[in-house]
């Protein structure tokens, strides 16, 4: 294997298990935006606001939350840290082929050869 395939090849091991193995290790809390707009609210066992005021009681349904990937997991997959695993390492992928892509047509697109000198 050429010596300049290596690096972006590790790289893409690296990533890909960082997303399947390290992301099942992230905090459930809430982060600090999720945070700071639940601050001054009340909240059930079930985290329903039960009182309070805060930037949470504006909140809005989300619209993707009926797709396939909501919720950091894999719909159907009941076991979480698979169902984080497998969605992190699906979004590498992703990620990696969308960039590809570009870069693909970014060098497909050839500049005109410039004209040849007149003897």
């Amino acid at each position: 294997m050429k010596r300049n395939r290596v690096f972006p090849l590790a790289g893409l091991l690296v990533a890909l298990l960082l997303a399947g193995v390290v992301s099942s290790f992230a905090s459930g809390s809430p982060d600090g935006l999720d945070s700071v707009a639940r601050d001054g609210c009340t909240f059930d066992a079930q985290d329903h606001i039960t009182g309070g005021t805060c930037l949470a009681r504006h909140e809005a349904g989300n619209q993707t939350a009926d797709s396939p990937l909501a919720g950091y997991g894999i719909r159907g997959i009941d076991n979480t840290h698979l169902s984080t695993g497998l969605a992190g390492v699906l979004g590498v992928l992703v990620t990696l082929g969308f960039g590809a892509g570009l870069f693909y047509l970014a060098r497909r697109r050839r500049r005109d050869p410039a004209p040849a000198a007149a003897d």
